[in-house]
């Protein structure tokens, strides 16, 4: 079981993802904004992260750049419906990126096989 923290602005989709991925056995947090991820990165450990690039605040992006330099081995998926940011280079610190869809099997997926590489067991 890995610990997981969804952080995304929209309510449904943190409920969906955090159901999904706990069906899946790991144990989920969410954040809607920057300040709230940014809190419990720093007071909890955590194995992946899942990040929306749009955020109400501040840039999914700009977030993860944060997240890279506070805890630097720290796996991120980015996760947007937009996937013109791929190629932005401040998203290549991410492990994974998916383009949001109502079916889930590729994040999963991809949390899978960042969690393979990334998770000592």
């Amino acid at each position: 079981m890995a610990r997981l923290l969804i952080i995304d602005d929209e309510g449904d989709i943190r409920h969906l993802y955090a159901a999904e991925l706990e069906d899946d056995g790991h144990e989920v947090r969410t954040a809607g904004n920057s300040g709230e991820a940014l809190e419990l990165l720093r007071s909890r450990e955590f194995d992946l992260v899942v990040l929306d690039i749009q955020l109400d605040q501040e840039s999914g992006l700009e977030l993860l750049q944060k997240i890279a330099r506070e805890r630097g081995q720290l796996p991120v998926i980015l996760c947007t419906a937009f996937s013109s940011y791929r190629d932005d280079f401040s998203s290549w610190l991410a492990d994974a990126y998916v383009v949001k869809s109502s079916d889930l099997n590729e994040l999963k997926e991809q949390v899978r096989n960042v969690l393979a590489r990334h998770v000592k067991r």
